[in-house]
């Protein structure tokens, strides 16, 4: 079955997720989502990484943010990224910005120091193995709820978690040639 996959692109890498999509699946269906209206074309999401507080302001300004609500309430798989794990949190440490609730989680931003202190490093996330983690002024998960799995951790710090049709990840699969997250992304039911 055709999947038809919405890239958040109001801010942040965007086009890279765009491009590892297709190098997932080169028939898959993409289309760059700003508003409600091309939120409402596609059947999944992926909010990529970028920065948390300006992308979280332009998508309460322009209803964005409350469609995404809306959307993962009826199931749509969900996948952030960075920023994107930032926004679906329920909590971030130490700020009171928007963010979309989608996970029973708390993140801690830039848990490993700033752009300077970005690296790369393997990862072992479940049901995949190993891949290069892209860490990028990444956050961590602190505190999880029961329903949320833990899919990776780096050293004693948990960089990936699913709940259910959403997941998020500290890291940046799309910055890599490992189509795997992507590929299973796509084959996610909802």
């Amino acid at each position: 079955m055709q999947r038809k996959v919405g890239v958040v692109a109001v801010q942040g890498d965007y086009a890279m997720h765009i491009a590892a999509l297709r190098r997932a699946d080169a028939g898959v269906d993409v289309c760059e989502v700003r508003t409600p209206e091309d939120l409402s074309t596609v059947d999944r999401l992926i909010i990529p990484g970028g920065e948390s507080s300006t992308v979280g302001l332009l998508m309460q300004r322009f209803g964005l943010g409350e469609a995404i609500i809306e959307r993962a309430a009826k199931g749509m798989p969900i996948w952030g990224t960075c920023m994107g794990m930032i926004l679906m949190a329920r909590e971030v440490e130490g700020r009171d910005q928007y963010r979309l609730g989608l996970l029973d989680i708390t993140v801690r931003r830039n848990a490993f120091g700033t752009q300077v202190h970005s690296f790369e490093d393997s990862v072992t996330v479940t049901g995949f193995g190993e891949t290069l983690g892209v860490f990028i002024r990444a956050p961590i998960v602190t505190q999880h709820g029961p329903g949320v799995e833990v899919l990776a951790t780096y050293g004693e710090q948990i960089v990936a978690v699913r709940e259910g049709n959403r997941i998020g990840t500290a890291f940046h699969p799309e910055l890599t040639d490992d189509p795997r997250m992507h590929a299973w992304f796509l084959s996610l039911d909802n």
